[in-house]
């Protein structure tokens, strides 16, 4: 687990990259480091995420910046300038279901190809997927989704890179942290190893490759 500022962090990440960013409506999202890449004109990126936040906040940014190609999320309806660039076509948008989303990502962290679900059939969710029966039931195969980097923000981490997180903010940011192949978490404070208990523990530091302290 390495150390870093925003920038460095911002860095890491290649144009073209595949992303997960936690957050809820823009609260437990990593606001430092999606301000850097911001700034360090990324392009081509591919977000996945629950929500694209509002103009201005968490993810609101990357889609005002224009640097991203695509977004695979649940719920766009409080960011105007997302619907504008779908209905343009300049932003490509999947809509998945928010247990469906979560669900696949939480495959991808658990090593599944994927999870069957009855959500989406026999409607237009289900073009170009796999039905499959169980004991009668049709259920549709919705696939893993992996991301190149997790992008999570945690109010507590230790220096080994355990993450605490606060309240609602705490989200997606513990599945997304699972189905990343690097992890990036911005974190409101660092205190020495062993102030946080076990029990309080909620994504591991064998989980967490960098670790981003507010300066």
């Amino acid at each position: 687990m390495e150390t870093n500022t925003a920038e460095e962090a911002a860095a890491l990440i290649p144009d073209g990259a595949v992303l997960m960013i936690g957050g809820f409506m823009g609260v437990g999202s990593p606001e430092r480091v999606i301000d850097e890449i911001v700034r360090q004109g990324r392009r081509d990126l591919t977000v996945i995420a629950n929500d694209t936040a509002v103009p201005g906040t968490g993810i609101g940014k990357l889609v005002s910046a224009g640097v991203l190609r695509k977004v695979v999320a649940s719920h766009i309806g409080l960011n105007p300038e997302t619907q504008q660039k779908m209905i343009a076509g300049t932003l490509e948008v999947e809509l998945v279901p928010q247990g469906t989303l979560i669900e696949r990502i939480r495959a991808a962290g658990h090593g599944l190809g994927g999870v069957l679900t009855p959500t989406g059939v026999g409607t237009v969710v289900e073009e170009g997927k796999r039905r499959i029966e169980v004991d009668g039931k049709p259920y549709l195969l919705e696939t893993a989704l992996h991301a190149d980097f997790a992008l999570v923000q945690a109010f507590m981490a230790d220096y080994l890179g355990n993450l605490v997180y606060a309240l609602t903010a705490r989200n997606f940011n513990p599945v997304i942290a699972m189905a990343g192949r690097k992890v990036v978490a911005e974190v409101e404070q660092v205190v020495p190893v062993g102030m946080i208990s076990p029990d309080h523990v909620v994504t591991p530091a064998v989980l967490v490759d960098h670790l981003v302290p507010r300066a």
